[in-house]
């Protein structure tokens, strides 16, 4: 089987650059309609949606703050209109927010991470399930990372923490919905050079050492994640599920 898409139609989410917009351009690419989410990059959520329809590909951006449950429910409605139902949902939306210990962390900053990571994809997943049980191969592929398995970098704790839990939320939700022809899985990227995240949170000379060490050689770059949830969204992929992903160039084998 391949990973040809034609006439699937996909939702992602934080699709206005990095990971996210390599997503949404890989999965057109391959055949898909797409529903880009954004929050406040109206701007580079346009450029990912341009950059689709240079492919000759269907696209749409749609605005939504996944962190409250009326506007992820507005989000899927508008999505799946637009796209006429829904095949695949991305929950890539997600966000380290700041680093602190867990010493000086104050309750709203940890539940701040929490809810933009974990308690947005569970929401994200709920309302779009009604939809997903509709198509013939529905597919969830969630966004981990490998801060749920090393426990992250310094003042990251929150982080590790909130993507351990979407970790255990996609095996849970594999046998829930499993039943239903929908599958569900995770990818964990590692160090991914190019992203806001590293260029905000992480010092140049952090990422130097960081893809120094590196089995394959090299830093990952956000299409090396999009290839992975190509692969998963698609039809060779029908019997993953429940499983997570690890896209780090071999710094975490298990």
């Amino acid at each position: 089987m391949s990973a040809d898409l034609n006439g699937s139609r996909a939702l992602v989410t934080g699709a206005a650059h990095g990971i996210g917009r390599a997503i949404a351009i890989a999965l057109a690419a391959a055949g898909a309609d797409v529903a880009v989410h954004f929050n406040s990059s109206a701007e580079e959520a346009g450029e990912t949606v341009s950059a689709i329809e240079t492919l000759g590909g269907r696209a749409k951006a749609f605005r939504a703050d996944v962190t409250v449950t009326g506007e992820v429910d507005r989000l899927v409605e508008e999505a799946t209109g637009f796209l006429g139902g829904l095949d695949v949902l991305v929950c890539n939306a997600g966000h380290l927010i700041g680093r602190a210990t867990v010493e000086e962390m104050t309750d709203d900053h940890f539940g701040r991470v929490l809810d933009v990571n974990l308690t947005a994809t569970f929401r994200t997943c709920r309302a779009a399930l009604p939809h997903l049980r509709e198509s013939a191969a529905g597919r969830i592929i969630t966004m981990s990372s490998l801060a749920a398995h090393n426990g992250g970098g310094p003042g990251s704790v929150a982080y590790a923490a909130a993507k351990a839990g979407v970790r255990g939320f996609t095996k849970g939700l594999a046998k829930e919905v499993g039943g239903a022809g929908i599958t569900v899985n995770a990818v964990a990227p590692g160090f991914i050079r190019g992203t806001a995240f590293h260029n905000t949170f992480t010092a140049p000379e952090a990422q130097t050492a960081m893809a120094a060490g590196i089995p394959v050689g090299r830093a990952g770059t956000p299409e090396d994640v999009a290839a992975a949830v190509v692969h998963l969204a698609s039809p060779a992929a029908g019997f993953l599920n429940g499983t997570t992903v690890d896209i780090d160039g071999g710094v975490w084998p298990r």
